[in-house]
């Protein structure tokens, strides 16, 4: 098998300012066609970073889809065709305040290959240095400082259900242990 399908239509259906959702039909391998709802976005970065005394700034705030207030590592949505680099080091000083001497890159992952094109670029920040905060209009959240052992202890008890920080705290962790 060759596992691949083969895209023969797309129709947009929404666009918005995030998102757009498009329905794209696909010959699979056999000859049949199948419908694919799929959810564009631009991507995202997020920054994990360490003090020079151990501690992680993290950011709790409101999410919308789920109803609930979120511990999460700080990360941003990225503008088509930026640079995730340069997008993590602007996200990372407007939530938390912090500048970085070093990032160190972490990789990309798919938070939900299924239906979304979304790509999230991780970083880790040291060398951290204190500044102000500049929250976008629309931004509210409060910045909290955890040890490692802490976040490990809250992705195991499943208290922390965000992919994109679940998968930050564990690179961290691999790399902090080498």
């Amino acid at each position: 098998m060759k596992l691949t399908e083969k895209t023969v239509d797309s129709k947009l259906h929404f666009e918005g300012r995030i998102i757009n959702l498009r329905e794209d039909t696909v010959e699979l391998e056999n000859g049949t066609l199948a419908s694919r709802e799929i959810v564009e976005h631009p991507g995202g970065v997020c920054v994990i970073g360490v003090t020079d005394d151990g501690k992680i700034p993290m950011v709790r705030q409101f999410r919308c889809p789920f109803g609930k207030v979120l511990l999460e590592v700080p990360a941003g949505k990225l503008n088509y065709g930026e640079d995730p680099f340069e997008c993590g080091k602007r996200e990372f000083l407007e939530e938390t305040g912090f500048s970085a001497e070093e990032y160190v890159y972490f990789g990309a992952l798919y938070p939900s290959v299924g239906f979304l094109t979304e790509t999230l670029h991780i970083y880790y920040a040291k060398g951290l240095t204190k500044g102000e905060q500049h929250l976008d209009a629309d931004e509210f959240l409060n910045v909290e400082f955890f040890t490692l052992d802490e976040l490990l202890d809250l992705v195991d008890k499943n208290e922390i259900k965000d992919a994109k920080t679940v998968v930050a705290i564990l690179k961290l962790a691999r790399y902090l242990s080498k």
